[in-house]
């Protein structure tokens, strides 16, 4: 069921899903349990970049072992987050496509075109009052 070109979603939830039950952990695979996992994951992940500064794109520099642990870190993390999906029941590559199709209404190609450098927030539309902003609520 391998993609010819890689892993679909659905296939690492299948195979999360089996994994979970062979070892008898899905009633503790709660949407807020998995989410408290992924957090966790998300700081050994963030361990790996900390210290360095800025990093280039494909990491040049850095060692196999390095990038082989980093790989780790990121499916970890990709493994949970599919897990939880699941959890709570969302088909995770519609809601990523949906989210791209909003994402394209929100930062169209005009405004960004003339500028390559800048970065979604610098272009993103920004509210008319505090109080759509948030800046004008009461906490």
């Amino acid at each position: 069921m391998e993609a010819e070109n890689g892993v679909t979603l659905e296939e690492l939830t299948k195979k999360m899903a089996v994994f979970g039950e062979e070892r008898g952990w899905i009633d503790f695979h709660t949407p807020r349990n998995l989410l408290l996992a992924m957090v966790g994951e998300m700081g050994e992940l963030s361990e790996i970049f900390q210290w360095k500064g800025e990093v280039p794109r494909g990491l040049s520099g850095w060692d196999e072992q390095t990038k082989l642990h980093l790989g780790e870190e990121l499916s970890d993390v990709l493994l949970y987050l599919v897990q939880l999906s699941d959890a709570c029941g969302i088909d995770l590559g519609k809601a990523a496509l949906r989210k791209i199709q909003l994402n394209a209404i929100k930062y169209p190609v005009h405004l960004n075109a003339d500028n390559k450098q800048s970065s979604p927030s610098d272009t993103a539309p920004q509210p008319d009052t505090e109080e759509e902003s948030g800046m004008g609520k009461n906490i």
